[in-house]
């Protein structure tokens, strides 16, 4: 019968030598390697210290924009959450109360709004589908923690400062939806 790949190897079982019973050329061999290796430069960057530079579309922590006026921008459509293959995104929507003009750009936000950074996968679907441009990756490294509900994030981690703006305009769309 013939192979369907065509890739069939015939295998010789030959007798081995008296050097290959012994192993000494493959153990000399291994030896060679890693003495080889001693002497090339080390590729290992000393991390507070050195900051090592990121690509372009590298994905890290979100964050939750402001406009110019320091408004929220997520109305709590839910796009993001429905847009999150890892469900690692919920929210709870509420109504903009009078008086609340200033602090949410629309009538309805989120008033929880949590992200599971242990459950995401950083694959920016949740960025590419608010309408509103409301949430973005940014460039910074997420911080680690030796407690599992340290990593749900919630608005007070996500939501940018009003004196401390995070530059996205790398990540920003322009023009047309869909295009960066």
């Amino acid at each position: 019968m013939e192979s369907l790949s065509n890739r069939k190897q015939v295998v010789s079982k030959k007798e081995m030598t008296f050097m290959e019973k012994i192993y000494l050329p493959a153990i000399l061999g291994g030896m060679w390697i890693t003495f080889k290796h001693l002497f090339r430069k080390n590729n290992t960057t000393k991390y507070p210290e050195e900051v090592r530079e990121f690509a372009p579309v590298y994905r890290g922590q979100h964050v939750l924009k402001r406009d110019e006026q320091g408004r929220e921008n997520c109305t709590a459509c839910g796009l993001c959450a429905v847009a999150c293959p890892a469900e690692a995104i919920t929210m709870v929507s509420e109504e903009r109360k009078k008086g609340e003009e200033h602090l949410y750009r629309e009538e309805k936000y989120a008033s929880t709004y949590e992200i599971n950074m242990l459950r995401c996968i950083f694959c920016g679907l949740c960025e590419e589908a608010c309408p509103k441009e409301a949430i973005f990756l940014t460039d910074r490294i997420v911080p680690s923690n030796f407690e599992r509900g340290e990593f749900v994030f919630g608005k007070d981690k996500l939501v940018e400062s009003v004196e401390e703006r995070i530059d996205i305009t790398k990540r920003q769309h322009t023009g047309k939806r869909g295009t960066k």
